[in-house]
């Protein structure tokens, strides 16, 4: 029997702030993602980070926070218990947004690295909504595409390590929307590199 061909895979970069370090006791409370291109096959295209974006601010969803995981954000949790968007809210219009971006293809998290971003974000989507566009494993950790492309140890896989060509322009501020877009441009630059047979560029 021949296999179905695979879907093309769309890669969206997300980042997330929190006011602690898991979900459930502690609260999302801002996230960002940028598209950062579509890999059908052995061809990946990339896009441009900035054309394709979502961005919510959170209300909290408990009394526990830590300060200093507020500190890294900047973003008033007072003001978030006001302003902040419904946590369902969000993440509808999330779900919506991905399916939207992402048609004709299945669409995959990235993240540098991915493991803490997307234990936010998976939980928020199932909390809030049951409902997972990126499946229950659709995500990607460019520390370990970098690490794996670079024969390197996934320790060493450090932004300080890596070939200059690959790191993004843009600065990285911890507001999550600029962090997606600037993590975008680094994955971009991962899945177009092409290093040398000494795996060091």
């Amino acid at each position: 029997m021949t296999a179905r061909p695979a879907r093309p895979s769309l890669y969206i970069s997300v980042d997330i702030e929190a006011d602690g370090p898991i979900p459930g006791p502690y609260s999302m409370i801002s996230f960002g993602a940028a598209v950062a291109g579509r890999q059908d096959g052995a061809v990946y295209t990339a896009a441009d980070p900035a054309e394709r974006t979502f961005y919510r601010e959170l209300r909290p969803i408990g009394d526990r926070y830590v300060d200093a995981a507020l500190a890294v954000s900047g973003l008033d949790r007072d003001r978030l218990l006001r302003e902040g968007a419904d946590p369902a809210e969000a993440m509808d219009a999330f779900r919506a947004w991905v399916r939207e971006v992402s048609a004709g293809a299945q669409p995959v998290m990235c993240g540098y690295p991915a493991s803490f971003d997307w234990t936010f974000l998976y939980w928020y989507l199932i909390a809030f909504g049951d409902d997972s566009p990126f499946g229950h494993s659709g995500c990607l950790d460019m520390k370990t595409l970098y690490a794996t492309k670079a024969r390197v140890p996934l320790r060493a896989a450090v932004k300080g390590r890596m070939p200059r060509e690959l790191l993004p322009g843009r600065p990285h501020t911890h507001h999550a929307l600029d962090d997606a877009v600037e993590q975008a441009e680094l994955m971009n630059n991962l899945m177009l590199w092409q290093p040398g047979e000494t795996g060091t560029g």
